[in-house]
């Protein structure tokens, strides 16, 4: 599965579905849960796991403020790609996008405090899709019912944004079966069955986060900031939502 996930304090894990630039590392990245990895999960029939053990994340506009657990996660034993540094002081440029807007880093899951080793956990509590519409069309959150997560399994609908591919300065609207076309062997169609039964077998939740633009599309409306995809986020795992 082309996820990340994570598990709070009463075993209830999550699993954040989407594309690049829709906000896994970022949002699975959370100080009140385990952090069970930030892409590349298996769900088995006794619960999921990881399978890369590290996690790949963007570093553009990185601050201490917005992503305290990443930005305290580069340090020795981390690989950054494409950033701008001072020779002398060695301190890093984060806002610097000369190269790229795809500047990265790459680190072991240990580098999270919260990391849960080993990166195991129970079955899904939440299934959370991620997409950044550049349209302004999908609302922040979404409750989707089971033929809803087939729909949008099959569609893998995201907008690509500038700093996700080379090329790429506007956002426009992109399509990756099971948020990982390349990947899959069986029709799109057999996974999202394969995911309906697990969901419906466990009593999980799905829903659908917009990462992306609101009160318009890009040009018009503005991102929707961080601040508030996460308190709904918080919202959901509380129960609120």
């Amino acid at each position: 599965l082309h996820s990340s996930a994570n598990e709070g304090p009463n075993g209830d894990v999550s699993l954040f579905f989407g594309l690049s630039g829709t906000g896994k590392t970022t949002l699975s990245a959370d100080p009140a849960r385990l952090l069970i990895g930030d892409d590349e999960h298996v769900w088995t029939e006794k619960g999921v796991f990881n399978i890369e053990g590290g996690c790949y994340a963007k570093c553009v506009d990185l601050s201490r403020e917005k992503e305290p657990e990443i930005y305290d996660a580069i340090r020795f034993g981390a690989v950054l790609e494409n950033i701008v540094f001072d020779e002398h002081t060695r301190e890093v440029n984060y806002a610097d996008i000369s190269i790229t807007e795809n500047t990265r880093v790459a680190y072991p899951l240990e580098h999270i405090p919260n990391a849960k080793i080993p990166a195991v956990g129970p079955h899904p509590t939440n299934i959370i899709m991620l997409a950044c519409d550049a349209f302004g069309v999908l609302p922040p959150v979404s409750k989707l019912t089971t033929d809803q997560v087939m729909y949008h399994f099959i569609s893998g609908y995201t907008a690509k944004v500038a700093g996700t591919e080379v090329g790429i300065t506007e956002p426009g609207a992109t399509f990756s079966s099971c948020f990982g076309e390349p990947f899959i062997v069986w029709h799109p169609r057999k996974y999202a069955e394969m995911l309906a039964e697990k969901l419906v077998k466990h009593n999980a939740t799905a829903w659908l986060i917009n990462t992306g633009w609101v009160g318009g599309s890009y040009g018009v409306g503005h991102r929707c900031p961080l601040k508030y995809t996460r308190a709904i986020i918080n919202a959901i795992h509380d129960g609120s939502a």
